[in-house]
């Protein structure tokens, strides 16, 4: 892929880009950012840069209204009208203010049409409205913009969770909150200002008055929504309430709106989670990717820190959740870090010399390994001989790790980190046993199997398969989706077509709870092994 330098103050940063998009866009896709408020139009004359070498589009007729004739002559542009060729060394003007929040590349969005058939009357307000779709994650949080008359997406932002500060998954979490009530309200408040901060990225950078949007739907695992609405959370500590439909519906929304600058009758719709640990956003990704659309078996599983797994038999819709942990997020690594710029996604064994070639994520240094490029490495590893299918570093690494190699940051992949990785594999691999067996299939009568999760855009499949990640069932059709909990999302808030189909695929679904299957220790113990999973 052709390569960016690009100069901002004492910063050097190179990032490797896809052609097509302008320049404004790539760089939104990063930490590196300009100034913008006209979302990409070229009028407000705010993203700024100086075109240093390389091959670049002329002006255009909105830079010639915008700069001076001594600006275009210095190399000053635009950068949303820019389209960048090859080696192109930029050096920005206006640098935006560092943010917690990136605009997601066009084709990191499940649902790739911008436009969704609205199909008449919306939940409320007037038709030119706007409203906003968000997926509640443990680790992150994306949330789009939609002209809600037009069925149009208009900007979407992707960033932390800041409840990060309180743990790394959700039961941590639910344990912080039910030590009192302060606590719980801190949760909440954080998750409502990471909400927040999204919706006000996109209204300063990209134009829009937030006042105008009057629809907000979100979608997330059920602790994330208990914990956003503050409301039966320790429900989630008892294990008899895991199986059971939890209330989890805000009572009041307008002091959300009021935070978040909106109209202040805005209708915020919390999606109601299935039940126990099983939450809107596994039945938002059932929706988006049509798996109950046809009588052809299917799965989809929803890696993240709270894993979500759903199969259809044809008839039935069957569900469970998995504690994946945060190996899966790059996360409790003692390498890993998230999917995010600098973040090792992939890695590649040369057959020649069986080196390890390593791509990190915007062509950035690498910095660490996401969930994606800890399955590359460890599948390599294994294929090497270095790893035995029992997780084991074999000589000459048994003392110690595999090194990543020698940068600004030393990566070294630990036993430990291993041992992670297995688990979390494990508990996957035994909730897809029991749903099989549960619904009376194999896995040889899958014919779709659906990835989601930002996890699931940069898999390897037949690295996954190989370690025992996937199942690997002979003719099944092997979809990675990203996100399709935000893409359900986006159906709901604007089709009312959509949400019925959400509501029929909640009243067919049925839920098991892991803890009381017999199949899940024994499936578990089975699935820890580096190796293919067995058929079920």
């Amino acid at each position: 892929m052709p390569e960016l330098k690009v100069t901002g103050g004492e910063r050097q940063t190179a990032l490797s880009f896809r052609a097509g998009p302008s320049l404004r866009d790539i760089l939104d896709a990063t930490d590196v950012r300009v100034r913008s408020g006209c979302r990409g139009t070229g009028v407000c004359g705010l993203c700024l840069v100086r075109i240093e070498a390389g091959t670049v589009n002329g002006p255009t007729e909105n830079e010639r209204l915008s700069l001076s004739r001594e600006q275009l002559r210095r190399g000053i542009r635009l950068a949303c009208q820019v389209v960048p060729g090859e080696n192109l060394q930029i050096s920005l003007v206006n640098p935006a203010p560092e943010s917690n929040w990136r605009s997601p590349a066009a084709d990191e969005y499940f649902l790739s049409q911008s436009r969704i058939e609205t199909s008449g009357t919306q939940w409320q307000g007037e038709c030119r409205a706007k409203g906003v779709a968000v997926d509640l994650g443990t680790t992150h949080i994306s949330a789009t913009l939609w002209d809600l008359a037009e069925g149009k997406r208009l900007a979407g932002r992707a960033g932390l969770n800041r409840q990060h500060l309180y743990g790394a998954d959700v039961m941590t979490r639910i344990t912080a909150a039910a030590e009192g009530e302060a606590c719980a309200r801190k949760l909440s408040g954080l998750a409502l200002d990471s909400i927040g901060e999204a919706l006000f990225d996109i209204g300063s950078r990209e134009g829009f008055v937030l006042q105008e949007i009057t629809q907000v739907a979100i979608v997330g695992n059920t602790p994330e929504l208990a914990l956003l609405s503050g409301r039966n959370y320790r429900l989630l500590m008892q294990p008899k309430s895991w199986t059971a439909a939890i209330d989890c519906l805000p009572e009041d929304t307008r002091p959300w709106c009021a935070a978040w600058g909106i109209a202040s009758d805005a209708a915020v719709t919390v999606v109601p989670p299935l039940g126990g640990f099983v939450g809107s956003d596994l039945l938002a990704g059932v929706l988006a990717v049509g798996l109950t659309a046809s009588t052809r078996a299917g799965l989809l599983i929803d890696f993240g820190t709270n894993s979500e797994i759903a199969l259809w038999d044809g008839a039935r819709l069957w569900a469970t959740s998995a504690a994946g942990g945060p190996a899966f997020e790059g996360c409790g690594l003692s390498c890993g870090m998230p999917a995010e710029p600098g973040a090792i996604d992939r890695i590649e064994q040369r057959a020649a010399s069986g080196e390890f070639a390593f791509h990190a994520i915007g062509g950035r240094e690498p910095q660490g390994l996401c969930g994606s490029g800890l399955v590359d490495l460890i599948a390599g590893l294994v294929r090497a001989g270095l790893v035995n299918v029992r997780g084991k570093f074999t000589a000459p690494l048994a003392d110690g790790g595999f090194p990543l190699g020698q940068g600004k940051t030393e990566l070294l992949l630990r036993p430990r980190d291993i041992d992670l990785f297995q688990r979390a594999k494990a508990a996957i691999g035994a909730g897809i046993g029991v749903l099989l067996q549960a619904a009376g299939m194999t896995a040889e009568e899958l014919t779709r199997v659906y990835v989601g999760g930002a996890f699931g855009r940069f898999l390897d499949v037949a690295n996954a398969q190989r370690i025992g990640l996937l199942p690997d069932s002979g003719a099944a059709s092997v979809v990675l989706c990203g996100n399709t909990a935000l893409a359900g999302c986006e159906l709901a808030l604007a089709s009312p077509a959509a949400r019925a189909s959400l509501e029929s695929i909640r009243q067919t679904a049925r839920l098991l709870n892991l803890s009381q299957c017999d199949a899940f220790e024994p499936l578990f113990l089975e699935n820890l092994y580096l190796k293919p999973m067995e058929p079920c």
